[in-house]
């Protein structure tokens, strides 16, 4: 079992930045893929970013590319989404996610762990 605990959620300006933790225990390993999924107000949950522990890869969805960074602090077995010129469109409760991959997965339904989420919300 692993077990994601998302923090760093919060109300910011649009234009202005925000950082995202999520803090991996239990059963973790490097073999794993740790994403950001998002879900705004009457949406679908949707992917945002992801990395793989082992190397580093990342991968991104072209509504956040250039504006998000996702990282991981392998002595803090967390990993962080830095989030800059924020937009409205960006309000959503956020959801850290991860499966053992050897490919980064961008569906919501191939990840088997999941975090409690953390809201976004981005101010005119």
């Amino acid at each position: 079992q692993v077990q994601l605990v998302e923090s760093g959620g919060g109300l910011v300006q649009a234009g202005g930045s925000l950082r995202l933790s999520c803090a991996a225990s239990g059963r973790t390993n490097s073999g794993y893929v740790v994403a950001w999924f998002r879900q705004a107000p009457g949406k679908e949950r949707e992917f945002a970013a992801a990395i793989r522990w082992s190397t580093g890869s990342t991968a991104y969805a072209d509504s956040v590319k250039g504006r998000f960074t996702i990282s991981r602090d392998n002595a803090e077995n967390t990993v962080y989404l830095q989030m800059n010129s924020l937009k409205l469109e960006d309000t959503a409760v956020y959801y850290c996610a991860a499966k053992l991959a050897v490919t980064i997965p961008t569906s919501l339904a191939q990840y088997n762990y999941w975090g409690q989420g953390t809201q976004v919300t981005i101010s005119p």
